[in-house]
């Protein structure tokens, strides 16, 4: 399966995993976090990568 999605990848943070999706997302999911491509463009901007702040991103969002 192709992995990379250079493209489309939202996240600012310059890694060696950024769009590549599956390496990213195993990685976050490894240390309990999310991926930045799941916040909105501010809540990505923090690089606070927890379940509670994308909870708190996506209520900011939705309002």
């Amino acid at each position: 399966m192709a992995c990379d999605n250079k493209t489309n990848c939202t996240c600012t943070y310059p890694c060696s995993r950024r769009g590549k999706c599956c390496e990213c997302v195993a990685y976050h999911r490894d240390r309990g976090q999310v991926p930045g491509c799941f916040f909105s463009a501010a809540g990505e901007k923090t690089y606070d990568r927890s379940l509670e702040n994308l909870i708190s991103d996506r209520k900011k969002d939705s309002c």
